[in-house]
């Protein structure tokens, strides 16, 4: 795997916990910024990232207008994490199917 030597980028798809997440990366010792969705490949690539973490959204890959992401990302040959959202998104645009629920997998959990 080529060093990159850069940030770990998170990008952003509204999760309520982007923040938390370059949080928690940065207490791991490694610089991290949050980026934009609709950030291109070359701006990406520019910047040199280490890894980029995809991160959850309010949306499903189902909904019309969820926001989506240049797909030449996945050729920069960087390591790529999806999280929720971002998982969805990685399989749809990598040609994977991603099947609906019976019920949404996000809001307000009642736990017992």
């Amino acid at each position: 795997m080529p060093h990159h030597g850069g940030a770990v980028l998170v990008v952003d798809f509204g999760a309520q916990y982007a923040q938390l997440i370059a949080r928690r990366v940065r207490e791991l010792q490694v610089y991290s910024e949050i980026v934009p969705n609709r950030i291109s490949a070359s701006e990406l690539a520019a910047r040199r990232p280490a890894a980029l973490i995809l991160s959850g959204g309010p949306k499903s890959v189902h909904v019309d207008g969820a926001p989506t992401l240049d797909p030449a990302i996945y050729d920069l040959g960087v390591p790529i994490l999806g999280i929720c959202y971002g998982a969805q998104l990685i399989a749809q645009q990598l040609g994977g199917t991603v099947g609906r629920g019976m019920r949404g997998e996000y809001g307000r959990a009642k736990l017992r």
